[in-house]
C-alpha cells in the first residue's frame, strides 16, 4: 500500500464517520460533506425512500426526530479503490430510541437493526464524496 492509498482509506473511513454523526445528531447539512450534490440515496430496504440528497435530507429531518436517541455503528469497511473511484461496503448496526432518557430494557418504541451500507464514491476537489448509497437492511427488531 502506498501513501496515497493509505490517505484515501483514512479519508473514506472519516466520510463514514461523518455520515453516522450526521444521522445520529440531526446535523443534516453535514451530509453535504458525505454526498455529492447529485448523489442518489436508497433506503428502501429499510422502509425508507430513494431520492436525491436534498429530498433525503428533508425526509430524514421529518422522520428521525421520532427517535431522538439514535446510534449507528459502522464496522470495518471493505474499500476497493480504482483511481478516483471507490466501492465501499460496510456493515452497520443501529438503534433508534424514543427517548434520550433512561428507559427500561423492555420499554416500547425501540428499533434495532443492521445490514450493509454500499457506497459508490468519487474523488472530488473537496475530497471523497458518495455518488450513491444503497442501504441493505439485513434485520430489524422493534419493541
Amino acid at each position: 500500500m502506498d501513501v496515497q492509498e493509505i490517505a484515501d482509506r483514512l479519508e473514506i473511513t472519516d466520510l463514514l464517520a461523518r455520515y453516522s454523526r450526521a444521522v445520529d445528531s440531526g446535523e443534516w447539512d453535514l451530509l453535504d460533506e458525505v454526498f455529492s450534490p447529485e448523489a442518489v440515496i436508497d433506503y428502501r430496504s429499510a422502509g425508507g425512500i430513494r431520492g436525491g440528497l436534498a429530498e433525503v435530507k428533508s425526509w430524514l429531518a421529518e422522520v428521525l426526530p421520532h427517535w431522538p436517541g439514535r446510534l449507528h455503528l459502522i464496522g470495518a469497511p471493505r474499500i476497493v479503490l480504482t483511481g478516483d473511484e471507490a466501492r465501499v461496503s460496510a456493515p452497520f448496526t443501529d438503534t433508534l430510541a424514543p427517548t434520550r432518557d433512561m428507559a427500561a430494557a423492555d420499554a416500547k418504541g425501540f428499533l434495532h437493526g443492521g445490514g450493509w451500507y454500499h457506497h459508490r464514491l468519487r474523488r472530488t476537489s473537496g475530497g471523497w464524496r458518495s455518488q450513491e448509497l444503497v442501504e441493505e437492511q439485513s434485520w430489524r427488531t422493534a419493541r
